[in-house]
């Protein structure tokens, strides 16, 4: 049986539920040693870690040695009343048995273990059941990996640290969840939402790429997010619609291509959407990110 073990978790008790869950014993079986205290990091972000305990077992054997074994004072009681007896000097003593005691194991009695034969530990009713479930399982160092999150707590943990840096700039906000086609919608309302879009919403951009990290940071399944304030998407959108069919007239007029400013993923995929089924313009891509651009070309 081990009789140590690691375990993580968010937090110190968590942790060392998982040590018990590995070791299948109670909390009074064991000696705590807290190895490293869970931290947050900056916004919740950066630097952050998770509890990290060391669980040692604790041995009954002795104690249980030092309630049998007689007191140097009863020893002396007893030689002193079989002295007082007569004839009891060459009798030797019976020792009464101790009920607390284990008793004898004789190796070639059927059905009883070798007492030099490791012992088998039995499942305690008590200790909570061992982790089971798709996405958890015990490392080699016995630090047991956590329960994959659902969707919905990694789009609360994403809206809890918008709230955060929002609350940082001195704005109280409110950032509401909804389900699209795309994952998640974090909807920020509140007052002088501007600070948090920037020119063109590039602030906007910049707080959903960090908030997409802290919903996918402990976790190897990704989830999709996106981040609205004011209906600044659908604004933005109705905007480089707008602007892709000026560009594509022009394209046709000077029979030149046209070649826009850098744009996020979700910009360019605006413009190729307005103009997929244009019957004289094509659109591509070039450059690397984050100075990949559109180019409108006829075709």
């Amino acid at each position: 049986m081990t009789s140590k073990v690691t375990a993580v978790g968010k937090t110190v008790d968590e942790a060392i539920t998982q040590g018990l869950a590995q070791l299948g014993v109670t909390r009074d079986r064991v000696e705590v040693n807290v190895l490293e205290h869970p931290s947050k990091g900056f916004l919740g972000l950066f630097g952050s870690r998770k509890a990290k305990v060391e669980l040692t077992l604790i041995r009954s054997n002795r104690v249980l040695e030092e309630a049998v074994e007689p007191s140097p004072q009863t020893e002396k009681t007893v030689r002193r009343e079989r002295q007082d007896r007569p004839g009891d000097e060459q009798v030797p003593r019976r020792e009464r048995p101790n009920p607390a005691a284990p008793g004898p194991v004789h190796a070639n009695t059927p059905g009883q273990a070798d007492p030099d034969a490791p012992r088998r530990s039995r499942p305690n009713p008590a200790a909570p059941a061992p982790m089971g479930t798709a996405g958890e399982g015990d490392s080699a160092d016995g630090v047991t990996v956590l329960s994959e999150s659902k969707p919905e707590d990694r789009y609360g943990e994403a809206a809890a640290f918008i709230r955060d840096v929002a609350q940082s700039m001195g704005l109280e906000v409110e950032v509401d969840i909804r389900k699209n086609r795309d994952g998640g919608l974090l909807d920020i309302s509140g007052p002088e939402l501007g600070m948090l879009i920037g020119r063109r919403g590039q602030t906007l951009d910049a707080l959903q790429l960090l908030a997409s990290v802290v919903a996918n940071k402990d976790s190897d399944r990704f989830v999709r997010l996106t981040l609205d304030a004011e209906n600044f998407r659908r604004r933005r959108a109705k905007t480089l619609e707008e602007l892709a069919d000026r560009l594509a007239e022009r394209v046709v007029r000077s029979r030149k291509e046209v070649v826009l400013e850098p744009m996020p993923p979700q910009e360019r995929k605006v413009i190729h959407a307005r103009l997929q089924n244009h019957p004289e313009v094509e659109t591509g891509s070039r450059g690397e990110e984050p100075n990949r651009r559109v180019v409108i070309t006829l075709k």
